[in-house]
């Protein structure tokens, strides 16, 4: 029927007895407001006779009479207010019983929703009647490069996936028509159930790509406790991948989400794992701290996914994810992805898997080819007047524009110089800000209510930030890797745009990382950076290196002109 949100985490136990019934406005919706109990954790206590006896507040109607949702809570389906309840039918949050009537035929036609048969994946005819030849040439037109034993043939429509008709109907009301090519290639290995470590550009659907083999995964498999685990380094982006996931497991049968993040109160979200919950998504901290107190069992997961896994292996994390990965069954499959992968890193992440098949989309751990890159040799106290120069730029200013910087105090301060010298709508957004802060941001920043934000790297990983357009690293970030992420923001999902960065000494330690980055994509460098003598003993290191190595060493683009002068030498 339809019942209260917190109903999930306090559904009657058995010989309880307790049932508390709502008093409904409309009187012909009766049948629909059974077994209700009260929302936001408060637990009915049979030793409290007077909060028995209490009133309880009446199913809301209309969606007009529910507010909107706070950070981190449920959503509904229909309009977006807080999802008080659920739909039993559907297992979908809804807000009012207006809603609930809309959302009904919304998820089934007929008025029944669908019963899912075994799913399992089986290679289209289409593309099992390509020749390999044609195979190939699909891969090498996409910039699909894969390493692994009988690796699966990549897809070109959805279609060919033969996804239930309910998940079929979800990607295209979310609107992805049509797969992009990590999703051609790692959706249908994901749904083989093989180990995956994907390295893809930044903005070109990692998320969904490993979301449907989790959400087919989960379909399989019937019990009461989680069946797969999304592990995210930042509260941001677990809130986008459960949003994501919630369009994809809509009107699909038992199929619940549950969010772990810091930041947020923890009771709420003990209350969520009360009910079978079939995905979690989760930081590292908050879920230890979970497992700890033994709310949460990880017996049953049957697939983990590592996201942003560069920075989920790094010092800080690493500890983390493996004391996690102990609570997990030996027998389950992993998915590994990043849009950068250093080679120390790929080495630990091989660990995590077996058998694995390697996907890389496009030129290994590089800046995506949709961003224009700019880089300009900026003094520290010019800074400023530079930023101000670029916002007043009509050819390049379009907003909303995102600026990262170092600190928290500089994202603060630069805020009110953007507001005070031109004018905009700024805002600055770092850790410190409340959650629901920083929630509110993020939602002004995708409708379009800011025109310029000011950011730590909080925003720099893995956000979808469609409709950024111009991103400046008005401080330099201290990795390369870093560096492919934040100009990843301006290049989301194919959009083309374009990124400025502001270089000086005292990025000199990444001088020889950035022009071996950004020199091949044709960009014009700084003549103070490229007569820089940082510059010049950073690649006077690089080529004393490159001679230790073994004289047939790899021949590639950069080295051919070296290997044919040393052969030219000892010729004569």
């Amino acid at each position: 029927m339809f019942m209260p949100r917190a109903l999930k985490v306090k559904r009657p136990i058995q010989g309880s007895g307790h049932v508390l019934n709502k008093k409904s406005k409309v009187v012909e919706e009766e049948d629909n407001k059974k077994s209700l109990a009260p929302e936001d954790g408060r637990r009915p206590s049979s030793d409290d006779d007077e909060e028995e006896e209490e009133e309880e507040e009446p199913v809301k109607s209309f969606k007009k009479s529910q507010r909107w949702p706070e950070p981190g809570e449920p959503v509904c389906v229909m309009c977006g207010r807080y999802g008080e309840y659920i739909c039993d039918a559907t297992d979908s949050d809804v807000c009012s019983l207006e809603c609930k009537a809309n959302h009904l035929p919304a998820a089934d036609p007929d008025g029944v929703v669908e019963n899912q048969p075994g799913y399992s994946y089986r290679e289209d005819p289409f593309i099992s009647g390509l020749t390999e030849e044609q195979v190939q040439r699909i891969k090498q037109e996409l910039g699909i490069e894969t390493q692994g034993k009988d690796v699966t043939r990549p897809i070109v429509e959805f279609e060919h996936c033969q996804f239930p008709t309910t998940l079929s109907g979800n990607l295209k009301k979310a609107g992805y028509d049509t797969p992009t090519p990590v999703q051609m290639q790692m959706v249908p290995v994901g749904l083989t159930g093989r180990d995956v470590i994907a390295s893809a550009d930044t903005g070109s659907g990692k998320t969904v790509a490993f979301l449907l083999p989790v959400v087919v995964r989960a379909l399989e498999v019937h019990v009461g406790s989680p069946v797969a685990l999304i592990l995210t380094p930042t509260r941001e982006l677990a809130i986008q991948i459960e949003r994501q996931a919630k369009e994809l497991v809509m009107g699909l049968p038992n199929m619940r989400t549950a969010l772990l993040v810091g930041g947020m109160p923890l009771p709420p979200q003990l209350h969520r794992l009360k009910n079978s919950i079939k995905i979690v998504i989760a930081t590292p901290g908050r879920l230890i701290e979970i497992l700890k107190q033994k709310e949460v069992q990880l017996a049953k997961v049957k697939i983990v996914v590592v996201d942003e896994v560069d920075t989920m292996l790094k010092m800080g994390f690493q500890q983390q994810v493996l004391e996690v990965l102990e609570q997990v069954p030996e027998e389950h499959q992993t998915l590994l992805a990043s849009a950068t992968i250093p080679t120390g890193t790929e080495e630990l992440a091989g660990r995590l898997v077996r058998d694995p098949v390697r996907i890389t989309i496009g030129e290994k751990n590089q800046p995506c080819a949709n961003v224009r890159q700019i880089l300009l040799w900026v003094e520290e106290p010019s800074k400023k007047k530079k930023l101000f120069e670029i916002l007043n730029d009509s050819k390049l200013y379009q907003p909303p524009v995102v600026v990262f910087v170092e600190s928290k105090l500089g994202a603060d301060l630069l805020c009110e110089a953007v507001v005070k010298v031109t004018g905009l709508t700024a805002v600055a957004i770092h850790s410190d800000k409340t959650q629901w802060e920083r929630n509110r941001i993020l939602r002004g920043l995708l409708d379009g209510d800011f025109e310029v934000v000011i950011s730590t790297g909080v925003l720099g990983r893995g956000l979808d930030l469609v409709n950024v357009r111009l991103v400046v690293n008005f401080d330099m970030p201290n990795t390369m890797d870093e560096y492919v992420h934040q100009v990843g923001r301006a290049g989301r999902l194919g959009h083309r745009g374009t990124a400025i960065t502001f270089l000086n000494n005292n990025n000199k330690r990444l001088f020889l990382g950035v022009v071996n980055r950004v020199k091949p994509t044709g960009s014009i460098l700084p003549p103070q950076l490229l007569n820089s003598p940082h510059l010049h003993e950073q690649q006077r290191r690089e080529r004393q290196k490159n001679k230790k190595q073994p004289e047939d060493s790899l021949v590639t683009k950069n080295n051919l002109l070296d290997i044919i002068r040393k052969h030219d030498r000892r010729k004569k």
